[in-house]
């Protein structure tokens, strides 16, 4: 496997992992106060939307030329990358408050045990529509990723293999705990995932230009290593700012 298909197939793993769990959350929360026929009924209605789109969309990506799909490819994933690493980089620094998954499961939870039971077609309606519209939201970014990231590398499947390998072993996981998956390292994989992103965002976009990597795929490495110096960097100048401003 190349450099660039290993990046592929872990980009999209950690940054699915991310999604599912916090899906998971959500979906937790509404079977625990609405019931699990409800839920997994929204679960699945939002897999077969989920489904329905990728089949839409796969085909259409592949028959656009290879440098103006990575160029188109590489901006979006710029755009996405370096929100994810903004908001990495403010939780590593002390400037945003760390991403708690407890409490956003105990937000939910509350929000659904109060929530006034409608029925529909024999369910729960409150608990169908919350876990459709938790795991459509969160898998529309999935899909994202492993369209853009397949497309752009020619390698559709292996983003899928990668995003798959996520989904099953958080679904596994979430159902051996039935509940949230709070000491998951959600922050420091959400930074990872920025910075891969970052990453194929700016290595992409460049190729799609025109220009070429030296040493082809190997130069994601190089582009890797300037990525995370300088978020690694940034952290350190904002946490020092921090302190001085709380001394001060």
């Amino acid at each position: 496997m190349t450099t660039g298909n290993a990046f592929l197939v872990l980009s999209a793993f950690l940054a699915s992992a991310v999604e599912m769990v916090e899906a998971l959350t959500i979906v937790l929360a509404s079977a625990l106060a609405r019931g699990w026929r409800s839920s997994l009924a929204g679960v699945g209605a939002a897999t077969l939307a989920l489904a329905a789109i990728t089949a839409a969309l796969g085909p259409a990506l592949t028959a656009i030329p290879l440098n103006a799909l990575r160029l188109a490819v590489g901006a979006l994933l710029l755009v996405f990358g370096l929100q994810w690493l903004r908001k990495a980089i403010l939780r590593a620094s002390g400037f945003k408050a760390l991403h708690d998954e407890d409490a956003i499961f105990a937000r939910e939870l509350a929000d659904a045990e109060g929530a006034v039971h409608v029925e529909r077609a024999g369910l729960d309606w409150y608990g169908f529509v919350l876990s459709f519209k938790g795991v459509l939201l969160e898998g529309l970014e999935v899909v994202f990723i492993v369209l853009t990231f397949g497309s752009a590398q020619h390698s559709i499947p292996l983003a899928a293999v990668g995003a798959a390998g996520a989904v099953v072993l958080v679904a596994i996981v979430g159902v051996a705990v039935r509940a949230p998956l709070a000491r998951v390292p959600e922050n420091l994989m959400k930074f990872t995932v920025g910075v891969m992103l970052t990453t194929f965002g700016i290595f992409w976009s460049t190729e799609g230009a025109g220009a070429h990597w030296p040493g082809s795929d190997a130069s994601l490495l190089g582009v890797l290593g300037f990525v995370v110096v300088f978020s690694v960097l940034l952290v350190q100048v904002l946490k020092r700012e921090k302190l001085e401003a709380v001394t001060a």
